[in-house]
């Protein structure tokens, strides 16, 4: 992993992919790479399976503590990163809360609420954990903490549900027949839900590419994550996000 930052620092590739540990990689390119200007803190983004495509959430796990600033800027970078890799010019933006209405939640999410609403970001307000994948929203914000408890419940709750249709269509000969005759639309199901498919985490905040595969990856999971890369150089994701940054930050109230 830190060979492969040195590539990247040295100007000799565009974009780390790893499937190392995930810790040990962000230590090494924060370390080796070094954060934006007006970032404290990179985040990890992912994007998640949703209803009309997919929803990026940060961070995923980085940062187990974030203050409303660094919140704020998570925001900015998510934001950045939807409407580089997904051509949407103003993506609709939402903080991880437990409730839509604005009473609800702890003072740091009611301070970056606040910060959001008077930003150029398109802040459409809470989000609730369903809405993750519901398709309502482009970007959802959280600490690393709650984020990653809504990344391994998620995958919980996939794997369940996959091990409980497999017992159910093998329970009888019947139940055999039926999944033979729902075998098309099961196989359609998979594919759009299908994990694989959204691979390759990104560590924003850094000044360079550097993207996170799991670490069960198999080579098309692994495709997956090298395509993001791929894209996010393509797009210049760092440069972007270092400019607007910088615009948000000089009109950013304080609170």
């Amino acid at each position: 992993m830190r060979m492969a930052i040195d590539l990247v620092r040295d100007g000799h590739s565009d974009a780390c992919v790893s499937a190392g540990n995930t810790g040990a990689l962000m230590a090494i390119a924060r370390y080796v790479l070094k954060t934006l200007p007006g970032i404290d803190r990179p985040a990890i983004c992912a994007t998640l399976p949703s209803l009309n495509g997919g929803t990026h959430v940060l961070d995923l796990g980085a940062n187990v503590d974030s203050s409303s600033e660094e919140l704020f800027r998570f925001a900015v970078m998510g934001s950045v990163l939807a409407s580089s890799i997904e051509s949407r010019p103003t993506p609709r933006v939402a903080l991880l809360n437990i409730g839509e209405e604005e009473i609800k939640g702890n003072d740091r999410v009611k301070q970056t609420a606040v910060l959001l609403e008077q930003s150029a970001l398109n802040y459409c307000g809470f989000a609730e954990g369903n809405d993750i994948y519901t398709g309502k929203f482009d970007v959802i914000v959280c600490d690393g903490f709650v984020g990653n408890v809504a990344l391994k419940a998620s995958e919980g709750v996939a794997g369940m549900l996959s091990s409980l249709a497999r017992q159910e269509f093998s329970r009888s000969w019947l139940t055999k027949l039926s999944a033979l005759a729902a075998a098309p639309v099961l196989r359609r199901l998979r594919d759009r839900a299908d994990p694989r498919r959204y691979n390759g985490a990104s560590l924003l905040g850094l000044r360079g590419i550097v993207v996170k595969s799991h670490g069960g990856a198999d080579a098309y999971s692994f495709g997956h994550a090298i395509d993001e890369a791929v894209l996010e150089v393509r797009k210049a994701v760092p440069d972007r996000i270092s400019s607007v940054l910088e615009q948000m930050l000089v009109n950013q109230p304080v609170l």
